[in-house]
């Protein structure tokens, strides 16, 4: 991989059980994969409910909604996971 970026990892809180906090488990995937390409992720807590964005070089170059990401794992079988890649992957 030629380039290596430092991924801000902005995510919101969501709602899982009757109870709305910030929760990093349906991250663990996309920060694996992040990790294992190179790039060295940063957590991030945002105030906007259900999404994750991931900041490159001060540029949001993807975002979805975090109930959307697969629970745990390591990312490599959730679609999205491999979405958010690319993006990171194309960013200068």
């Amino acid at each position: 991989m030629p380039w290596a970026h430092k991924v801000t990892i902005r995510h919101g809180p969501y709602e899982s059980c009757g109870v709305i906090e910030h929760r990093t488990t349906r991250l663990l995937g996309l920060q694996t994969m992040l990790g294992a390409d190179g790039h060295h992720c940063v957590l991030e807590q945002s105030l906007d409910w259900n999404i994750v964005e991931l900041v490159v070089n001060g540029v949001i170059v993807f975002t979805c909604n975090i109930t959307e990401l697969d629970f745990g794992g390591d990312g490599k079988l959730d679609p999205l996971c491999k979405e958010a890649m690319k993006a990171v992957n194309s960013a200068y």
